[in-house]
């Protein structure tokens, strides 16, 4: 054996095992290198010494199949012979056997072609870091698996996940061999902006960031490596900049940490360092997809069993007249299946076990909230108005400090005044910038929260918040829009084997999958944005994940000035709007919303004479309007006399007259008493310079939406960058959509359904233009649209989410201020979620000496290695379940702008959103956390609470219980979560469950509830 093991082949296959089993990566230090290098001694004791020799074993237990019986029958002849002084070559039995033994094939023979068969079957679907699902007839032929079933879109990683993501790309550290941690790390990451089209001509680079290159820890054990991602001339290559970041690096690294400068040479490069060796890694990654395979054991066994049939049991080689070599063949493929399915489990264990942290529930970090501040009782104004951090950014958002007085009714001065305050309603508090208990009493001053609440902004991986957001929202959504990455020369996801659409088909493909179900059946409708490069397969895609529905498509003609996909002959103007509706339903509707159709009542032209009130009275009176809102509340009727009054009312209602901007009279397309039963109808809004427009009492009949959208309003450039600038005042994100192509995408689908509050959910959210467009069609159609977005980007701070506060403040804004006060009334949520990088960084297996000592001596030491290891060594990693006891004080190091800090977990709302609840009263009373509200899966009237069972004990618990009059007996909750063993009484409900549910046994179950996509 010992000669075995220093062959080629043995070392072959265990290099390979390495791979694959990520043993080769010793020294990095993050996600799941950092887990299997927990393991790394135990893995390859395993592999080495307990696995690989049974090789051996099982070779030998097949000694008619092999040449070692014959060779002993040989030797004892031979010594036979020798002892009876007989010429061993003459005798006939010595003759026989040596003629048998050349006909067998030795067992060292044979563990060569199995270690080089057991190489090569892992090897070939291996490749940087990934298994590739494609089936192998030969070298560099595949074959798709057929069924016989209809015709559908087939792709490369259709039975993976893309995994992918901006954490991904920052993260990347590894351990120096005296101890000492490094870490690279981007300080400025515009990674994936929307549609992440870049420059003409531009493509991103990492280039190590001059200010500030190296940065190393208090304690000395850390050492930062930073650098940029920025775009870059296409001449200019990535490996030009890491030659100039060595160059720069060798001079500056501080001398305890020169083992990074260690030789690490590799047959193209002998004078390779591994400073080099991470850096090229690092770099390398961008230009990598990653993915876990959705059925990693199912795929290789079939493989295994196609492989075996086609390069090992040649059956038209086999000789069944030698019994002998017939059987070593035989004992052959036993070693290879026996051996290589217990590889398979292994891997299968892995990659399910990475699976089931990809799909499981992520835990909120925090949730805040923003509202507006006429709906904030008074009693809370002194209060904020001396919140520096609120007042800082009111004023670096709202510029309250530097707008017009008059669009502040009261003066602006410092510190603020609840004066202010009060004549300012569209000013939008954070609930970040205040104490817990300040946010406590707050959001429990409304009765119907999720009711409420306007819009939801989640700060996440999409895949993530679609898997949170599923119990709740399940067939409740009634439009969902998204803008995905186009996949064009600019911004394509480039497969590692060059499957470019395959990696974006997995991408869209998992998203699809995850939220079709949000949609209300037979009603929700489903529209992408795309251009031509995705077109085709997109089509398909959506035809086959998204069943029960047909494809409406809109050719948007949007004429950016300058626009074209890299290489083609034309010059693309348009992309498409991909509307999904319900087989055989009319939920798409067009009407008059356009100006100059669907609005009367517009300021006659003409200058009217000096006798106009006289002789025609009923076309000059006032419009009362409220100075806050600009809603039209009634008209006074048209003066007796030229005297007529010119200020307000003594409710405080603005009078407008039909004067032009210099003064000169006009008249009102409609009579006092005709404009009186519009204003009766409906609570009318005016825009702040007084050109009054009245909406059409016809709004709401329907036209036909035409297939092809050529108004200029599409523009991108105009009607998107250029109001996004001015909004934000600065330059930020690149090509966010036209206001007005999302609002017509939005408003041709929901038309119908105003009155019914309609929710949407773009979780491609990019700068926010979605919610921007429901905020607008809500300004303008007194309708209540509910918004849902989903932004991972960094940019979420900086753009997605002020960019949604400042237009419920103004509607127009020049250069970042304010040109009006037509603000809206709004309470929106927002939450950060826990990514599937922080669930690695949190995670480490260990198993308590019980176990080891039961290990050590057990015949399932190996069953356990190959099937358990991961999933019960981590258990208490993954959720803490002794950390419930105080649940408001649980932590987990969460890394956001590329530092690590232990953050205190939102449990409640992860809860919240686990058992589906629509939310309506939280409260927190005497140390205890009350919510109460309704599940979306049962409907069922539900009671939570929590408490910190080190302060509240059992008997506090039944007092409290009794004293808020609550009752396992009554009707008023069809459930109750309570966290803690408890004594409150319990009952069987109707469907045969217990009234009174542990918390935390309900968490484990549903944060782990994971099914593939």
């Amino acid at each position: 054996m010992a000669n075995i093991q220093n062959s080629a082949n043995y070392n072959k296959l265990k290099n390979v095992l390495k791979e694959v089993f990520q043993l080769d990566q010793a020294d990095l230090d993050f996600g799941i290198y950092r887990i299997m290098n927990q393991k790394r001694n135990e893995i390859n004791d395993f592999l080495e010494n307990r696995l690989l020799p049974q090789v051996t074993e099982i070779l030998q237990s097949n000694g008619d199949g092999s040449n070692t019986k014959v060779q002993q029958e040989l030797d004892k002849a031979i010594e036979q012979a020798n002892s009876l002084g007989v010429d061993p070559e003459t005798l006939p039995k010595v003759i026989e056997l040596k003629s048998k033994l050349s006909s067998t094939t030795s067992v060292d023979s044979l563990e060569q072609e199995v270690y080089s068969h057991l190489a090569n079957f892992f090897k070939r679907y291996y490749k940087d870091g990934d298994f590739v699902s494609l089936r192998r007839y030969k070298k560099d032929v595949y074959a798709i698996p057929y069924e016989g079933e209809e015709v559908k879109l087939h792709w490369a990683t259709h039975d993976q996940y893309y995994i992918k993501t901006s954490e991904y790309l920052k993260n990347y550290g590894f351990k120096l061999p005296n101890g000492k941690s490094v870490k690279f790390e981007l300080k400025e990451a515009s990674t994936e902006q929307n549609n992440n089209k870049e420059q003409s001509g531009k493509e991103r680079r990492f280039q190590l960031f001059s200010e500030l290159p190296i940065e190393v820890s208090e304690d000395g054990t850390v050492m930062w490596v930073n650098f940029t991602y920025e775009e870059h001339d296409k001449k200019v290559k990535q490996n030009k900049l890491i030659e100039e970041a060595l160059g720069t690096l060798v001079n500056s690294i501080p001398q305890e940490f020169h083992a990074i400068l260690e030789k690490r040479p590799t047959d193209k490069n002998k004078h390779r360092t591994l400073l080099e060796k991470h850096l090229l890694d690092f770099t390398a990654r961008n230009s990598f997809d990653y993915f876990i395979h959705k059925d990693l054991g199912g795929f290789l066994s079939r493989e295994l069993d196609f492989y075996i049939k086609n390069e090992v049991l040649y059956l038209d080689d086999i000789n069944t007249d030698n019994e002998q070599d017939f059987i070593s063949q035989l004992s052959k493929v036993k070693a290879i299946k026996q051996v290589a399915q217990k590889i398979i489990t292994f891997l299968a264990q892995l990659e399910n076990f990475q699976k089931k942290l990809w799909l499981k529930k992520k835990f909120v970090v925090s949730t805040n909230y923003c509202i507006t501040l006429d709906r904030i009782p008074e009693k809370y104004y002194e209060e904020i108005a001396k919140n520096k951090a609120q007042l800082e950014e009111w004023k670096e958002l709202f510029k309250i400090d530097k707008i017009k007085s008059d669009l502040l009714k009261v003066e602006y001065s410092e510190p603020l005044s609840v004066e202010f305050l009060k004549s300012q309603p569209y000013l939008v508090l954070d609930t970040k910038f205040f104490e817990v208990n300040f946010k406590s009493k707050l959001i429990s001053e409304f009765e119907n929260v999720d009711d409420n609440i306007t819009g939801l902004l989640i700060n996440s991986n999409n895949f993530d918040s679609l898997v949170l957001l599923s119990k709740k929202y399940q067939n409740k959504l009634h439009q969902i829009y998204i803008d995905p990455p186009y996949n064009t020369n600019a911004s394509e996801i480039v497969y590692k084997n060059g499957f470019k659409h395959s990696s974006w088909l997995s991408f869209m493909n998992d998203r699809f999958v995850s939220s079709r179900n949000l949609l209300i059946p037979n009603e929700g409708v489903y529209t992408v944005a795309i251009d031509d490069t995705e077109f085709v397969p997109l089509c398909k895609i959506m035809d086959q994940t998204l069943d029960n529905f047909e494809r409406n498509i809109v050719i948007v003609n949007h004429h950016p000035a300058g626009a074209g996909l890299e290489g083609t002959n034309i010059s693309a103007t348009h992309e498409y709007a991909i509307f999904m509706t319900p087989i055989g339903k009319k939920v798409l509707f067009g009407d008059s919303k356009e100006e100059g159709s669907s609005k009367i009542g517009f300021i006659r032209t003409g200058t009217a004479d000096s006798n106009l009130r006289i002789g025609r009275p009923n076309s000059f009176y006032a419009l009362l309007v409220n100075p806050l809102t600009y809603k039209i509340v009634g008209c006074e009727e048209p003066p007796k006399s030229k005297n007529y009054p010119e200020g307000p009312t003594s409710e405080g209602l603005l009078r407008i007259y039909p004067k032009s901007k210099d003064g000169t009279e006009r008249v009102w397309r409609r009579s006092f008493e005709s404009c009186q039963k519009e204003i009766d109808a409906e609570n009318l809004e005016c825009s702040t310079n007084f050109s009054i427009s009245l909406i059409s009492s016809n709004l709401g009949k329907h036209k036909p939406i035409f297939s092809n959208w050529t108004d200029k309003k599409y523009n991108a450039g105009v009607y998107g960058t250029n109001i996004l600038n001015n909004i934000i005042g600065e330059s930020l994100f690149s090509y966010p959509k036209s206001i007005h192509n999302v609002k017509d995408c939005l408003h041709f689908s929901l038309s119908k359904q105003y009155d019914n509050n309609p929710i949407v959910m773009d979780y491609f959210a990019g700068s926010g233009t979605t919610g921007h467009a429901v905020t607008e069609l809500n300004k303008e159609l007194n309708t209540n649209v509910k918004f849902i977005l989903v932004e991972m980007g960094t940019y979420f701070e900086t753009v997605t989410k002020p960019r949604n506060l400042k237009v419920i403040y103004s509607k127009n804004w020049k250069n970042g201020l304010p040109l009006d006060a037509a603000g809206i009334s709004a309470f929106f949520k927002y939450n950060d979620l826990e990514s599937y990088e922080d669930v690695l960084n949190n995670l480490s297996l260990v198993h308590n000496k019980g176990q080891e000592s039961l290990l050590a001596s057990s015949d399932f030491k190996d069953e356990y290695m190959l099937s358990y290891m991961l999933d019960v060594e981590s258990r208490d990693n993954l959720l803490n379940i002794d950390a419930f006891k105080n649940p408001f004080n649980y932590k987990l190091n969460i890394t956001r702008n590329n530092e690590s800090q232990e953050t205190v977990i939102d449990l409640v709302e992860t809860f919240n959103y686990l058992i589906g609840l629509h939310v309506k009263t939280i409260q927190s009373i005497k140390g205890f956390k009350i919510i109460t509200g309704v599940t979306n899966e049962r409907d069922e009237e539900t009671l939570v609470i929590w408490r910190n069972t080190e302060e509240k004990s059992n008997q506090d618990l039944n007092e409290f219980f009794t004293k808020m009059e609550f009752s396992t007996r009554d009707s008023e909750f069809q459930r109750i979560y309570v966290n803690g063993d408890n004594h409150l009484e319990n009952l069987k409900t109707g469907d045969d469950k217990w009234k009174v549910v542990l918390i935390e046994e309900e968490f484990m179950k549903r944060m782990f509830d994971v099914q593939d996509v």
